[in-house]
């Protein structure tokens, strides 16, 4: 009875605020406001091809990126590295490490991302066609992350990370932390998530500049927040047979800098070696074609190996593909 209490006072919230982002509103008068963007670049192939909605599902070795508290579902140590083709020939990686405790209560997880803008041409206002020079900018974030389990079926997980702006001469440097709740029942894995991701303080690009050809004097650009996001998240496995499973998963975005949005994914699995993923995004501008992907799960010795692969449509800005590898350290004896 409490847990029919709790799923309908949720699915009221996301039904509520469904109906009003779904109609004309002013949340997109924020956007273009925040630094570091980068950061909410989803590097889980999974979690892309599912839409994004992410939070609620249970823990991997990306979990340190969408969702600290699932990192205490982890049963063994995973290692993962992704990649995402981002348009304008700009490239962004990913790698984490998530090590759980012998009791199983805890678990600590490490990361690092990364984008490279690739080079780019120098052009002035007298010389549009390039001046010959060429320049770099890039991103990058490391962090760490901790999740403890408080009771059997609620866990909450801490991240912490640095953040690097560089554009050229120019460079910003800042800190975010990310937290997040999942709460675990035992009626058909239901799973609900809370979690705020990148609160940190402002991001303020700086450098040498020499414009005279005499003296280098230091530039400010304005400071600008962090991409914060709030995040409610749900998911359920409504049908599980021997041979295949069946997952769903909801959840609704508001992000500090542009309209809130409800994302829905979908994912069914054969005997856990085949995984077919599908998404739908709702009030996200330019990207109303559903997202898709697949996940295949293999072997290196003992240790399961998987590779997930998702494709997120835009319409302006193409077909963004991810690909993502998962190693997981199984300690059993075969």
């Amino acid at each position: 009875m409490k847990q029919s209490y709790i799923i309908t006072v949720f699915l009221l919230m996301c039904y509520s605020d469904g109906v009003a982002q779904l109609f004309p509103n002013l949340g997109g008068q924020r956007a273009a406001i925040s630094s570091g963007t980068f950061l909410k670049t989803d590097m889980s192939p999974r979690s892309s091809s599912m839409s994004g909605a992410q939070i609620a599902l249970s823990g991997d070795a990306y979990a340190g990126h969408w969702n600290p508290g699932a990192m205490a579902s982890v049963s063994s140590m995973r290692f993962a590295l992704s990649s995402v083709r981002l348009p304008s020939g700009m490239h962004q990686s990913f790698a984490a490490f998530v090590k759980p405790s012998k009791d199983g209560d805890e678990a600590w997880g490490i990361s690092a991302m990364a984008v490279n803008s690739g080079e780019m041409i120098r052009r002035t206002e007298f010389m549009p066609s390039g001046t010959g020079e060429t320049f770099y900018a890039g991103y990058s974030s490391a962090g760490v992350s901790y999740s403890r389990k408080l009771t059997d079926m609620f866990s909450f997980g801490l991240s912490l990370r640095y953040i690097g702006e560089y554009l050229e001469q120019f460079s910003a440097h800042t800190a975010v932390a990310d937290l997040g709740f999942l709460y675990t029942t035992d009626f058909k894995d239901l799973r609900f998530a809370v979690t705020l991701h990148n609160f940190g303080s402002n991001s303020r690009l700086s450098g040498d500049i020499n414009t005279s050809g005499f003296a280098d004097y230091t530039i400010q650009a304005d400071p600008y927040a962090m991409p914060a996001v709030f995040r409610m998240g749900i998911s359920m496995v409504p049908i599980k047979r021997e041979m295949w499973t069946w997952l769903t998963t909801l959840q609704v975005d508001h992000p500090g800098d542009n309209s809130a949005n409800i994302r829905i994914g979908v994912e069914g699995g054969f005997r856990e070696l085949l995984f077919i993923r599908g998404g739908w995004k709702i009030n996200v501008k330019d990207q109303w074609v559903p997202t898709a992907g697949v996940g295949i799960r293999s072997r290196v010795g003992k240790h399961p190996l998987l590779i997930d692969y998702g494709v997120e449509p835009h319409q302006r800005l193409g077909l963004i593909q991810r690909i993502g590898v998962s190693f997981i350290f199984n300690n059993e004896v075969r």
